[in-house]
């Protein structure tokens, strides 16, 4: 390396720079720092002008620090001009959110998947769960939903069908899974109840009190999932119950039914027997064929094949039952409760087998495989009678 070299360009770049417009002191600093560069390059390959190199390398030098220089001190004006500390207004912006993701740019679908997947923190597997799809699409359907938004800016709220369907999965999964997420589901609706006077808004509202409600009763001390039949009531909220009702009456007296709705009055037939025996099963039915014309649901027709075999019997229900399709979720489970009423506990059995194996949680399928081995030990013990 010829330092004489760089010796005697060092004053004419300073020069360059300072005719550019860098004060003496940065451009002495810039220079420094292509010298340094210099050393490092040269004796790998020395350039062809070297005075043209070391300006262009010292100029780009100054900019950047020039540059650097002035952001630290934007950033510094910032603190300057931020407000003394003290007690700020706690402002929940969650509810917002709901609204934001749930963009018209989106389909219905996909602004509930999306907005599940981001604000209300489910995993990809969770909401394929409640969409009845594998998690292969659920995850495609979101993907493609992030790259429609991606461009457009979410000034748009949502409307408040999808943000009410939102709200209702984040606490489906939250009531069979993680109480935060329900509470927190019940938090928010009771929110948007607040300052949006909507049916739905309390029908849903009236419907999650309902089933939170029931809570305490759902599981036994070891964890293990209690039918409702055989729940024990007197763990039952009282107080969340009288809410729930009085919402759902003051929102049916207004003649405008809706799902959630229909839902509620359900869930308010079951929370209002004092037993299980005292159910009004009838009334049930007519609610489920109410929610089958509003949704379409079959999903809605499996729960309504239940009350049937309530209502009018087990053979009624499994009749209603061969109407649907036998790869719905759950539909074993229903076949089998309908066929051991009925008698049949081989069949009872083996559809109790089968609904363990394709239980979506470890709760369930623990309380499937119990009900299969208690019909498997009963019918041996006719046998050896």
């Amino acid at each position: 390396m010829d330092e004489a070299l760089l010796r005697s360009l060092t004053p004419s770049v300073i020069g360059v720079l300072v005719r550019r417009g860098a004060d003496f002191a940065a451009a002495e600093d810039a220079v420094q720092e292509a010298l340094v560069e210099a050393v490092r390059l040269w004796p790998a390959e020395r350039p062809r002008d070297p005075k043209g190199w070391l300006v262009t390398v010292a100029w780009r030098k100054f900019l950047d620090a020039t540059r650097s220089e002035a952001a630290r001190r934007r950033r510094e004006d910032l603190v300057d001009q931020e407000p003394e500390p003290g007690p700020a207004t706690a402002v929940d912006d969650t509810l917002q959110l709901y609204f934001l993701c749930a963009h018209p740019s989106l389909t219905p679908s996909s602004a509930v998947a999306l907005t599940l997947r981001a604000v209300g923190g489910l995993t990809t597997r969770q909401i394929a769960r409640a969409y009845l799809v594998p998690e292969a699409t659920m995850a495609q359907r979101i993907s493609r939903a992030k790259r429609t938004v991606s461009a457009v800016r979410f000034d748009q709220p949502g409307d408040v069908a999808t943000v009410l369907r939102v709200l209702y999965l984040v606490f489906n999964e939250g009531y069979s899974g993680d109480l935060d997420l329900a509470a927190e589901a019940i938090r928010l609706t009771r929110q948007l109840a607040a300052v949006i006077d909507h049916p739905e808004v309390a029908g849903l509202l009236a419907l999650m009190l309902l089933h939170h409600a029931r809570r305490a009763g759902r599981t036994a001390p070891d964890g293990a999932l209690v039918p409702l039949a055989e729940q024990d009531r007197g763990r039952w909220d009282t107080g969340l119950i009288a809410e729930g009702i009085g919402i759902l009456q003051g929102v049916l007296a207004r003649d405008r039914l809706g799902e959630f709705q229909a839902q509620a009055a359900i869930a308010a037939l079951h929370a209002d027997a004092p037993t299980a025996g005292e159910t009004d099963w009838v009334q049930i039915v007519e609610w489920y064929d109410e929610l089958v014309r509003l949704t379409a649901s079959p999903v809605v027709r499996l729960n309504r094949a239940v009350a049937v075999g309530e209502a009018d019997g087990p053979r009624a229900g499994l009749a209603a039952l061969a109407e649907l399709d036998d790869a719905l979720p759950r539909y074993a489970a229903v076949a089998a409760y309908l066929h051991e009423r009925d008698g049949d506990l081989v069949a009872a059995a083996r559809l109790y087998a089968e609904a363990a194996h394709r239980a979506p949680d470890l709760a369930e399928r623990d309380h499937l495989t119990r009900q299969a081995a208690r019909l498997n030990t009963l019918l041996k013990g006719r046998r050896t009678d």
